[in-house]
């Protein structure tokens, strides 16, 4: 019983103090209201915020003098709680505003925003506050490098511990960390993360944007979302200084934050035997060089078909969703090239989704290693990452994610086509939805936008948008009977 008690109270700690902050980030659009002179917009921004303040002084008025050691399952418990409760009181300020009149369309557009998806149900975009744009392009860059990561380096205030919580919540199938204390990793991973928001937001501003659209842009980048000020997104600006800033902060944000520390620490050992750095790299390479051979008959030029064709990779692959061209006016080879980046992602420990690199490249071993046993009967062969074998229990996680992934994809495809939906719509947008990328094919295209779309789909891909960035398992897990058994 007291287990219990100390773990009900820890997941309304960790609730109060996700939604303090979440209140906390309100400062920004408020700020962004009051220098465009949006007065209207305010109390949508203020009566949200005051409330938060009130639950971050409920959270500072909970003791409890046992220290929280959380299982497996309450971890899961508490991130999920707090991602749904984030995207929940995120929400507010889009339906009380008015700039969503629809609940289900500012929960859509909430979510899609921490999960740093990127699809949105808005078509008029430049009509909206500016303020209420910034919000929507922060939700990104708090969902981005993780609310609970953040949480996580609060957490001596809480008295939890935070391992398990980072686990839960991080992407890709190795979960570590990189100092003794997980609060002071998750802290050096945030300021690596303000530092680089904050040198794109000045190129941004030297390039040409003004310091509100850089800004705004610079957290949907980082936190690989892909909410623009504009309608035409990145493509509205037609600055090629502008996209080469954006590819480069894109390819950036698809790497593991955790690499970058090392890089900091001189530490050139764990890039060079980092496989997937050099297949992250890799895939890079190859899907510009394919796609520039395949559109340099479009664009005329060399440069121009390399602006559009590596912005293109990059958006993709990181899963952030930004638009320079419309992809699928491009040849069906192209297209081809693109439809397979939806289901790689970015790299795992950054702030980009999908299915991550380095399960390919883990899946790649697999079917090599069995390869080698076909032709090598009484061969003994291990897996090996960054020069180093890999845990026993990784072949068996990363298959039933591949599993999961897949089902997932195939309900979700079934579900939408139930409500009218064409086939490659459906399938396209399910998996834009669980990689969390934002434009899909057809009707969901990058000129496209996902407001047509019925209800009961919007509020499935807000489960599927939740579970992809949370690694499918964290909240797939609680459709399981067995976790809800003692």
């Amino acid at each position: 019983m007291k287990y219990k008690s100390t773990v009900t109270i820890t997941v309304f700690k960790v609730l109060f103090l996700i939604i303090a902050i979440v209140g906390l980030s309100f400062f920004i659009p408020v700020l962004t209201a009051l220098y465009c002179h949006e007065y209207s917009v305010l109390p949508s921004f203020l009566i949200p915020m005051g409330i938060s303040f009130f639950i971050g002084l409920l959270f500072l008025g909970i003791k409890h003098k046992q220290k929280a050691k959380l299982s497996v399952r309450a971890s899961f418990v508490v991130v999920a709680v707090a991602w749904i409760g984030a995207c929940l009181f995120g929400a507010i300020p889009f339906y009380a505003s008015g700039a969503i009149p629809s609940i289900t369309d500012a929960v859509f557009e909430s979510v899609s925003g921490f999960t740093t998806t990127g699809a949105t149900i808005l078509s008029e975009i430049e009509n909206l506050p500016r303020s209420i744009n910034m919000w929507r392009c922060l939700t990104h860059w708090l969902g981005g490098m993780g609310i609970v990561a953040l949480t996580v380096a609060l957490l001596p205030i809480l008295g939890i511990g935070g391992f398990q919580l980072i686990k839960a919540e991080t992407t890709g199938p190795e979960k570590g960390k990189f100092t003794p204390r997980i609060t002071t990793t998750a802290k050096i991973l945030w300021f690596m993360y303000l530092g680089m928001t904050l040198a794109e937001t000045l190129l941004l501003r030297i390039a040409g944007m003004d310091f509100i659209d850089a800004l705004s842009h610079a957290f949907s980048t980082l936190g690989t979302g892909g909410f623009s000020t504009r309608n035409a997104s990145i493509a509205a600006y037609n600055s090629a200084a502008i996209d080469v800033i954006c590819f480069t902060f894109m390819f950036l944000s698809g790497i593991n934050f955790s690499l970058y520390f090392y890089v900091f620490a001189r530490q050139f050992s764990e890039l060079k035997n980092n496989s997937e750095l050099k297949g992250y790299f890799g895939i890079n390479a190859v899907a510009i060089l394919l796609l520039t051979i395949f559109e340099y008959g479009q664009y005329g030029s060399l440069f121009k078909t390399l602006r559009y064709t590596s912005f293109q990779v990059a958006t993709i692959l990181s899963t952030t969703g930004f638009a320079t061209c419309d992809f699928t006016l491009w040849s069906p080879a192209s297209q081809a090239v693109i439809f397979a980046l939806f289901f790689i992602g970015g790299s795992s420990g950054s702030t980009a989704g999908g299915i991550k690199v380095v399960r390919w490249i883990i899946f790649y071993k697999i079917l090599k290693i069995e390869v080698q046993k076909l032709i090598h009967p009484h061969g003994i062969f291990s897996l090996r990452l960054n020069q180093q074998a890999a845990r026993k229990e990784i072949i068996p996680s990363v298959t039933a994610f591949f599993c999961l992934y897949f089902f997932l994809l195939i309900f979700t495809t079934f579900f939408g086509s139930i409500f009218g939906m064409d086939i490659l719509t459906s399938f396209t947008g399910s998996a834009s939805m669980i990689g969390n990328i934002g434009p899909g094919f057809n009707l969901l295209g990058p000129a496209c936008n996902y407001g047509w779309i019925a209800s009961p789909v919007k509020w499935l891909y807000c489960f599927t948008m939740i579970a992809g960035r949370l690694e499918l398992f964290t909240l797939i897990i609680f459709l399981a009977p067995s976790f809800w058994k003692k």
